[in-house]
């Protein structure tokens, strides 16, 4: 664990280029000062108020298949949260960003390296309104959520997410669980696309290799899902 950085994102990829880093390192940082997430987002936060870390991996899986492990990110995240606390009502907005009521409590950023994969988790833990970032955000204070010990939540996090990754190793279709708490299936959303014009329609399932299925056919693999109805 380090106490100050830019982003422990950043620290682990840089590692990895260096070649000073082996599969299963751990960083956590009490405070990020540059902290990012999926498509070029900012994550700030005041020190101690959230939980920001980063590991590497290096599955043995095809390479076609580490496009799924964002969204068995997210489906540990939330699980751990809920065996520390049944009552919290979080779910999954495809791919990974964690949603208490529809307001965002976390989120997920997965790179792949040349070898393995960058995997980087924030959770909003001890901030109050006047610190989020946004007013369509959440924290698991302001939740009333039962354990607010960064490092119990960790521990529990990074347990939940092996037992699972061994699992998606040893060949097993996890897409069961993660339809059970993604609230992004079933329902009408709009998908803003990096290189063509936005899509509408119903989100109906997801495929093995975590693309957004919409009723129109269309898989959607990067995108920015906003849920309508």
């Amino acid at each position: 664990m380090v106490e100050v950085t830019g982003s422990t994102q950043d620290d682990l990829s840089q590692s990895v280029k260096k070649d000073a880093t082996r599969s299963g390192t751990l960083l956590i940082a009490n405070f990020q000062s540059s902290g990012r997430g999926r498509l070029d987002r900012t994550f700030s936060a005041p020190p101690s108020s959230a939980l920001t870390l980063s590991f590497y991996l290096t599955p043995h899986l095809d390479r076609a298949e580490w496009s799924f492990l964002p969204l068995l990110t997210g489906l540990s995240a939330i699980s751990s949260l809920k065996n520390l606390d049944a009552g919290l009502r979080v779910s999954l907005k495809w791919p990974n960003d964690l949603l208490v009521n529809g307001r965002k409590l976390g989120g997920i950023l997965v790179e792949a390296t040349s070898d393995g994969v960058v995997i980087g988790i924030g959770v909003n833990v001890a901030m109050a309104q006047d610190q989020l970032p946004t007013k369509d955000a959440t924290s698991l204070l302001l939740e009333d959520f039962a354990c607010l010990d960064r490092n119990l939540i960790a521990v529990e996090l990074l347990n939940v997410f092996h037992d699972l990754y061994e699992r998606w190793q040893a060949g097993e279709d996890m897409r069961h669980l993660y339809r059970e708490n993604c609230e992004t299936l079933g329902m009408t959303i709009r998908v803003e696309l990096p290189n063509a014009p936005p899509a509408t329609g119903k989100a109906t399932d997801i495929s093995r290799t975590g693309e957004l299925i919409m009723e129109s056919g269309l898989r959607v693999s990067v995108g920015d899902v906003v849920h309508l109805r």
